[in-house]
């Protein structure tokens, strides 16, 4: 089922369009007001200088000074209720706007501005607490990614509609305020048919102090060193993008020597890739909170980033430039290939990362987690433009700052990957089993969404493990044969991945009895483990006898099974089918079509190890 069906259910779509028409607003508002100062009033280039630069430091304010509230009101309060409240608050804003835009007050607009970044505090941490609870799992990436389409494409068209309208001859004002005025009451009506979305800590202690509760907020999302790790990385997003965004203008127009239409045609590519790289989240993760993305999205910002500076680091040859002529000139189309999959590979980058957040987040703090998450990254924001100011009086140019941004992004990602190998771990497993495999998953509703349980499997291939990990939609951990686990190619992904290596009670016994003790730990701490109880890879494509290993597990913490089958790997890559029939070269079957089926858990109390190699078997069935 694609992502797009979900515009057609409820528990979705009015609350896409309630948060793209918000944008729209918060966007076609600002650059509507520096229209009016800029053309309508013709104000001197410093006085709109001074506007265009105090606008975003007031619409960020309101980040640092109410999220942590924000973030209690949507834990506390059922959530839809909440976002009724904010979009009446919009509309009354924008009334306010349309009397501002009337008499042309500009402190009154800039006061209007600041409740607009009030607006989108409070609805910020509803804006991503909310989609955990109204999609599947095997939703959340595809939700996500239409939320940050949405999104991109709301800010690009109201950026034209604000700056449009607020041009019209003689009406730009009226027109502007009629639009923004409209917009917010479509937004209310669409969050009026939102589902109710309850309350996930109901029982919260709220505390009004903003500044303690700040604290508080900031000392919860750092609870989780990988959640927190995935906060910084979507903190070093919007670094990068502001850094980026904040010289596109000076770029279209001296790089590129364009006109304003080359501008809107820059900001157009790169909103459009992020767009097209968000949805494509969903179909290259299957589905699945896919970390393994976000690598390959930093290394996307770095290359293309360096690539744009290479492609115009200098002035360009003629100036004043339409978009036509810009297209028609030579080198441009590498410029705007280069602007395109900026934010293709952005949207790569960031969205498996919110999706990350609120999987791996439980429910009764996601809202103060995210409340966290939008302090950061509005302090980032304000980072990223003191330091384009630093570098811009410092002597660099536009297409400088780029060439720095991109290679400050490989810094960043080196650091946040060494302090969480989980996300580099993932990306590795991602490109193996997607080089070498196409896999297709049923059952997996079957896998307990939280809570311990133990996965009993087949074993065909040295890569069962990492095929496994690339498609379980929770962390597991392995327990697997101690040779196996020591493979040099491979030992970094399995002990990342917290992997318990074991071996036979004649081989090593103080390796085996740690293992049941890692397991049983495991187990207690709510995990999931998975093991192999035939002890050992198959020889000629049938299933071996499964061994008691499991019910000693189970006898000492009864859990659920979820009893697992791989069907055809044998003869793949890394199989023992051609060293059995007493072949050396390596297997044929490259890009093999495997299947993983995943059946509903049975009671530990039922979980006999014949038992569960019977029910395996015929899970596999024929198909080895």
């Amino acid at each position: 089922m694609s992502q797009f069906t979900l515009l057609g259910r409820r528990r979705f779509a009015p609350f896409f369009w309630t948060q793209a028409l918000g944008a729209f607003n918060d966007s076609a508002f600002r650059n509507a007001m520096v229209m009016l100062a800029a053309v309508q009033m013709g104000l001197p280039d410093r006085e709109v200088s001074l506007y265009t630069n105090l606008a975003p430091a007031l619409f960020i304010l309101p980040y640092f000074l109410f999220s942590a509230t924000a973030g209690q009101l949507a834990e506390k309060f059922e959530k839809t209720r909440i976002i009724r409240y904010v979009k009446l608050f919009e509309i009354a804003a924008m009334a306010l706007a349309a009397w501002g835009f009337h008499t042309h007050n500009l402190p009154l607009l800039l006061g209007v501005l600041f409740m607009m970044g009030v607006h989108s505090t409070v609805f910020g941490p509803i804006k991503y607490a909310i989609l955990p609870q109204a999609l599947k799992p095997t939703e959340l990436v595809g939700g996500n990614g239409m939320v940050e389409m949405g999104t991109q494409l709301a800010i690009l068209i109201g950026m034209v509609a604000g700056n449009s309208l607020m041009l019209l001859a003689g009406i730009g004002p009226w027109a502007a305020a009629a639009a923004t005025l409209t917009v917010a009451a479509v937004g209310y009506a669409c969050s009026r048919a939102i589902p109710p979305a309850p309350a996930t800590a109901p029982h919260l202690v709220f505390n009004p102090n903003p500044v303690t509760e700040t604290v508080r907020v900031l000392g919860i999302t750092r609870a989780d060193r990988a959640v927190f790790n995935a906060v910084l990385g979507i903190s070093w997003f919007w670094f990068f993008g502001t850094m980026l965004t904040a010289q596109l203008p000076l770029f279209a127009r001296h790089n590129l020597g364009g006109d304003g239409s080359v501008l809107t045609l820059v900001l157009t590519l790169f909103s459009l890739g992020t767009g097209v790289g968000s949805l494509l989240c969903e179909r290259m993760s299957g589905k699945r909170v896919e970390i393994g993305l976000v690598p390959l999205g930093a290394f996307g910002l770095t290359a293309f980033g360096v690539d744009l500076y290479l492609a115009r680091p200098g002035t360009a040859a003629q100036m004043g430039l339409h978009w036509q002529a810009f297209l028609a000139a030579a080198g441009s189309w590498r410029i705007v290939l280069d602007l395109t999959l900026i934010g293709v590979f952005a949207g790569f980058y960031v969205v498996p990362l919110f999706a990350f957040v609120q999987a791996r987040t439980p429910r009764d703090r996601l809202s103060r987690v995210i409340a966290g998450n939008n302090i950061l990254n509005a302090l980032f924001i304000v980072v990223a433009s003191v330091a384009g100011l630093a570098l811009s009086r410092a002597g660099l140019g536009s297409a400088q700052i780029f060439l720095v941004a991109a290679l400050l992004n490989v810094l960043v990602a080196v650091y946040i990957f060494t302090l969480v190998p989980e996300f580099l771990m993932r990306f590795i497993t991602w490109v193996l089993v997607n080089t070498l495999y196409r896999v297709r998953v049923d059952g997996m509703r079957h896998l307990p969404e939280e809570g311990p349980a133990l996965l009993v499997c087949n074993h065909v291939s040295f890569m069962d493990p990492l095929l496994l990990m690339a498609n379980l939609r929770r962390p597991a951990r392995f327990v697997m044969y101690y040779r196996i686990f020591n493979i040099p190619l491979l030992k970094f992904v399995f002990r990342t991945a917290k992997a318990i290596p074991i071996a036979g009670q004649k081989e090593d016994p103080a390796v085996l009895a740690a293992a049941y003790e890692a397991i049983d730990a495991a187990l207690a701490d709510g995990e999931v483990v998975c093991i192999f109880p035939e002890g050992g890879l198959t020889r000629d494509g049938a299933i071996a006898t499964f061994r008691p290993g499991v019910e000693k597990i189970l006898a000492r913490r009864p859990v659920p099974v979820v009893p697992m089958a791989l069907r055809g790997l044998w003869g793949s890559v890394w199989s023992r089918r051609d060293s059995a029939m007493g072949r050396s070269r390596l297997p044929r079957r490259f890009r093999a079509r495997v299947e993983l089926v995943v059946d509903v858990p049975i009671l530990p109390e039922q979980a006999t190890a014949s038992a569960l190699e019977m029910r395996v078997r015929e899970l596999r069935g024929d198909l080895a």
